[in-house]
């Protein structure tokens, strides 16, 4: 997530996040998905995949690259992501519309397997990624200005330990909690964000 102090306005002087900045995808992004609850396995993954590939990179270079995605991993389907073979892998280092690095690739692909494989352990991937907070219901912090987010939490190095250890790749604290605020388990808008 970027972090900019300054708070973006609409010409209808909405108050968002300002890392939403002026991109209207970014936007759209903000306002309908970031800090929603998500307790859908599919987009869970779909979180995991695209968290593991912005890496290094911003947010917003994945989020331009987000339907390239969809289609190079099988509309995010775990069970066919999890089956990709090394032609697969051939094909994913060849599609520009992603970030083609190989690490990232094999790292989703394993992730894929995983994910199944904590799936079959917990009854869903959902039921194992909230049962880390506490009462299962999503943390709402008290922002009041951007710099006080922040880039992971004791909680986030749990929850990335736990799945290190499983052997999930990409998938260190900072990007944890990255997933964490994408999936709503924790509540990062702004106070007085419109989105909040």
């Amino acid at each position: 997530m970027p972090t900019q102090n300054s708070h973006p306005q609409t010409p209808n002087s909405i108050i968002r996040c300002s890392w939403a900045g002026s991109d209207p995808l970014y936007i759209k992004y903000h306002d309908e998905e970031w800090g929603k609850p998500v307790y859908d396995d599919k987009i869970l993954f779909e979180f995991l995949i695209l968290e593991g590939a912005q890496a290094g990179l911003s947010w917003i270079t994945i989020l331009r690259r987000r339907e390239n995605y969809r289609k190079a991993f099988a509309d995010f389907e775990v069970n066919k992501v999890a089956a990709f073979t090394e032609k697969d892998v051939e094909r994913l280092m060849n599609d520009e519309g992603i970030i083609r690095n190989r690490l990232k690739v094999n790292g989703a692909i394993t992730n894929a397997k995983l994910f199944i494989e904590i799936q079959k352990e917990f009854g869903s991937f959902s039921k194992y990624m909230w049962a880390f907070v506490p009462g299962g219901k999503p943390i709402q912090n008290h922002i009041e200005k951007m710099s006080d987010v922040p880039p992971r939490t004791e909680l986030s190095d749990q929850i990335s330990k736990d799945m290190k250890k499983r052997g999930f790749k990409f998938f260190g604290t900072t990007i944890c909690y990255a997933h964490m605020q994408a999936t709503g388990m924790v509540n990062d808008h702004l106070l007085n964000c419109c989105a909040r």
